[in-house]
């Protein structure tokens, strides 16, 4: 599982997917979370507006998991 530091309470799931590395491209993001296969906290989610707290855990089914943790 790799750790992913952010510096704001919260982030975007679209924006985090950027952010991370996952995809390069906001049109990427919508495709990827449209295809049902990622899954936040074990759940799939298909929202990109969906708020990401410290602790969330984003599966990419094909590519790995990701912790969200926030730096201060």
């Amino acid at each position: 599982m790799q750790i992913v530091e952010i510096h704001t309470p919260t982030i975007d799931l679209g924006q985090f997917l950027k952010w991370a590395g996952i995809v390069g491209t906001g049109g990427e993001g919508k495709l990827l979370l449209s295809s049902g296969e990622v899954l936040v906290n074990g759940e799939v989610e298909t929202r990109r507006g969906r708020k990401l707290v410290a602790g969330d855990q984003v599966t990419v089914l094909g590519v790995g998991e990701f912790k969200l943790e926030v730096k201060s």
